[in-house]
Parts: structure tokens; C-alpha cells; sequence
């Protein structure tokens, strides 16, 4: 089970890996686009009417694709006091209860992002010309990365792999 599990984890961190490029590309085109605003604007006196939407769905690319590397990573938000006072195996429950509300939320994520995708699909952007879908499209793959992400914490977790997260990769019952 290890050997597949690491033949998995190898697999999405190569997918981790894209995301996070793609989240740094689209971060450095969405700087690229409104500096090409503010130039347009006040140099040439002119405006770029499809810069602000495009940075936008740039931007919602970039942070939904970091925050699942993030989640991946074990650098999202937790609150662990308690973890500083509770035996190892009781640290592992609770991270894997963890780790399960996070998957849920980006099932919930990809859900809910879906159905606005669909709802907006016959709507266009009159600046860009695109399907409002589009909007959401970003909302649909960082909830898809989140649950596969927080999955694959939980499945090396139970294969007895360490994960990410800080701490729990060291922690020896005393």
C-alpha cells in the first residue's frame, strides 16, 4: 500500500507542482495586464476594456490554485492549541478530521462553483466576449485540487506516510 500510495503522492505532486506555475504565471500576467491599464490610461489616455475582467479570472485562478497547493502543503489555517497538549494518536485523529471537513469543503467548492458555472454558461462578457462561465471556472478546478490535495493527506496518513504538515511528519509516541 506505501508503494502505491507514493506512486500517487508522486503523481499529484507533479499536479501540485503545475498548479503552482500556473498560479505564479497568472500572477505575473495579471500584474502584466493592469500595468498595461495604468499605462494605457494615463499615458496614452485610453483604456483597456477587457483588462480589469481578465485580471479578475486571473486572479481567481491564482488563488484557488495556490490555497490547494497551500492545503497540500499543510500551510492553511488551523487552530492547534490543543494539538500541544494531546497524545500523537489523538493528534492524528484530529488531523484526519481535519483534513476530511477540508475535502468536504472543496467538493463543496467544485459543487456550488458547477451549478454558477452553469447558471452564468449563456451569459457573456461584454468586454471580453466570453461565456460567464468562465468566471467560475476557477472556483471548479481549486475545489477539485482541494479535495484530491486533502485526500491524499488522509491516504498516506492511513498508509502510515508522513504528510506536510508541520510537526506531524516527526512525531514519535514517547
Amino acid at each position: 500500500m506505501q508503494d502505491t500510495m507514493k506512486s500517487i503522492a508522486q503523481a499529484l505532486g507533479l499536479i501540485a507542482r503545475l498548479a503552482l506555475w500556473l498560479a505564479g504565471a497568472g500572477l505575473v500576467l495579471m500584474t502584466a495586464i493592469i500595468s498595461a491599464q495604468v499605462f494605457f490610461r494615463y499615458v496614452l489616455n485610453d483604456s483597456l476594456i477587457w483588462s480589469e475582467p481578465l485580471a479578475v479570472i486571473l486572479m481567481g485562478w491564482f488563488i484557488f490554485f495556490g490555497a490547494a497547493v497551500g492545503i497540500r502543503e499543510g500551510y492553511h489555517l488551523s487552530f492547534d492549541v490543543l494539538l500541544y497538549v494531546i497524545p500523537v494518536k489523538a493528534k492524528l485523529v484530529l488531523y484526519t478530521v481535519s483534513d476530511s471537513l477540508v475535502a468536504l469543503f472543496g467538493a463543496g467548492m467544485f459543487w456550488y462553483g458547477l451549478q454558477l458555472a452553469l447558471s452564468a454558461w449563456n451569459v457573456k462578457l461584454p468586454s471580453i466576449g466570453i461565456s460567464g462561465a468562465y468566471d467560475f471556472a476557477p472556483l471548479i478546478g481549486g475545489g477539485i485540487l482541494v479535495f484530491l490535495f486533502s485526500l491524499e493527506r488522509i491516504a498516506r496518513r492511513a498508509a502510515g506516510l508522513p504528510t506536510a504538515r508541520f510537526g506531524e511528519t516527526d512525531m514519535q509516541e514517547a
